[in-house]
């Protein structure tokens, strides 16, 4: 039985970067990790001038590789954005549902449950239908609904047989006893698409909403008199995604709600990505085209409508735009989703498969797997 020992430039271990540490490889998986002076006299050493670390998490895809999970609901769907997603280092995702008719939600439960377990498939996220229509973004208006029986129904199926899932809510279109049951189940209810105010949205919190959808972007925003979703959020222990893709929210915004929040560790990127990645430059939303357009997603109404962005996009704009501290952004490209979801396991090293490891170059920027390095 064949065993190498790795010693790349840095290991992310989940938490933070170390130098002058090796792996233990055995029949293309990671064993242990050891300072480089501990392994074994006469092992097998390779060395690797990359930095590596677990692959991305992202907890908001809509689409990749030509297809868009609201339009083909099928799990095959999801198997086909989830691999387009894996080209660029992205090795788990949540396929986002948008809010559309019912049956087309009905039929994207069915297929998250069976294409639960399959590579890179990590629940579900379902975003909408429960939403403001004045922060409804690029939803259609017509399939905006007060939450009901039916999504509870679903919720609870998913949650039934422990799949993780995320429902993004606004706060008014929703009760504190339906957020409270949804908590109860497992799910992560996220705030997101809302007009809310900062006491309303401090209501939901309480009664168990823990994230937040995409910060600044469809939300009530902070204001110097009405602090709004936003700074109801930022001011909260809640984790909150964010979209940076220069596009969706100034760099210098990033920053800052970065530095201002209470409690480290409650940012993490999300790409909220669309059919693009990975396929052609234009899809069909809601029967309209939207056009990928110097970098951004526009629809018919001449809205943003998801965005043209992976995981490895947004790592490389934090760290060599805005400047947050390598290990931070790593930890908010793949630690953070995956501990908000109850999976911790994806943000480790240790046991790992060789096709589940990244490798990034000296600017952070994806490079390939491991298992081809």
């Amino acid at each position: 039985m064949s065993v190498t020992w790795l010693l790349p430039k840095q290991i992310f271990d989940g938490e933070t970067l170390r130098a002058g540490w090796a792996l233990q490889i055995e029949q293309g998986e990671v064993g242990q990790m050891v300072l480089a002076d501990a392994v074994p006299a006469g092992a097998e050493v390779r060395t690797l001038e990359h930095t590596i670390a677990p692959g991305f998490i992202d907890l908001q895809v809509n689409g990749g590789g030509g297809v868009l999970f609201n339009a083909s609901p099928t799990a095959d769907s999801i198997q086909a954005i989830a691999a387009a997603h894996r080209s660029f280092g992205t090795v788990g995702i949540l396929p986002t549902v948008i809010s559309d008719t019912p049956s087309t939600l009905d039929a994207a439960v069915d297929a998250a449950l069976q294409a639960w377990g399959r590579e890179g498939v990590l629940g579900i996220h379902i975003e909408g239908p429960h939403l403001s229509l004045v922060r409804r973004g690029t939803h259609a208006a017509q399939h905006l609904r007060p939450m009901d029986q039916s999504t509870l129904n679903h919720v609870r199926r998913l949650r039934d047989v422990h799949m993780p899932v995320m429902i993004t809510l606004a706060p008014e279109a929703v009760e504190d006893a339906q957020i409270t049951a949804l908590a109860e189940m497992g799910a992560v209810v996220s705030i997101g698409h809302s007009d809310a105010t900062a006491e309303r949205t401090r209501e939901a919190l309480k009664a168990g909403a823990r994230a937040g959808t995409h910060l600044f972007n469809a939300m009530s925003p902070m204001l110097n008199r009405s602090p709004g979703v936003v700074g109801a959020l930022i001011n909260s222990e809640a984790y909150t995604g964010m979209i940076v893709d220069g596009e969706h929210v100034a760099e210098e915004m990033i920053a800052l709600a970065i530095r201002a929040r209470p409690l480290p560790d409650r940012m993490f990127l999300v790409s909220d990505s669309m059919p693009t990645i990975g396929g052609p430059d234009h899809f069909n939303l809601y029967g309209h085209d939207v056009y990928l357009q110097d970098g951004k997603l526009i629809n018919a109404e001449g809205s943003l409508a998801g965005a043209h962005l992976t995981q490895a996009d947004g790592l490389n704009r934090l760290i060599n735009r805005i400047g947050i501290e390598p290990a931070a952004a790593l930890r908010m490209a793949l630690t953070i989703p995956a501990r908000l979801m109850g999976l911790d396991h994806l943000a480790r090293i240790e046991a790992r498969g060789l096709d589940d490891i990244i490798c990034l170059d000296d600017d952070f920027r994806f490079c390939g797997f491991l298992k081809d390095a």
